[in-house]
């Protein structure tokens, strides 16, 4: 089990050092659109059709997209389960974060309530 955990945080961690990068956050964002070529999303961009690939590399060695083969198209397609399990991720220590908050903003609700001297007697 401790394996599989492992296995997650390095691919989670491989995940957000790709998303890292404007540029490919971009290309996921265009690809939630639809699948397309290397070309088709090196269009917007003033690099060429290499620095774009490359940026799809590191987005297919995170899990987040692949190529395939269409007759003569190789469209890119986005995973979006791997979002999702960013997502959850996020969830997970969001909830946590909410849940002190919450407890903090009991004690302050609890000293706003509280006379004060007897704040000052504790």
């Amino acid at each position: 089990m401790l394996n599989r955990v492992l296995e997650i945080d390095a691919g989670l961690s491989q995940v957000f050092a790709a998303l890292a990068d404007p540029t490919r956050r971009d290309l996921v964002a265009r690809l939630t659109v639809g699948d397309a070529t290397v070309g088709e999303l090196a269009r917007p961009y003033s690099v060429s059709l290499q620095a774009v690939s490359k940026h799809l590399k590191v987005l297919e060695a995170a899990g987040l997209v692949s190529r395939s083969k269409d007759a003569q198209r190789r469209p890119v397609h986005l995973h979006a389960e791997v979002l999702d399990l960013m997502t959850s991720w996020i969830d997970r220590y969001r909830l946590q974060a909410e849940e002190r908050y919450g407890r903090l903003d009991a004690v302050l609700a609890d000293l706003d309530n509280t006379p004060l001297d007897e704040r000052t007697a504790r």
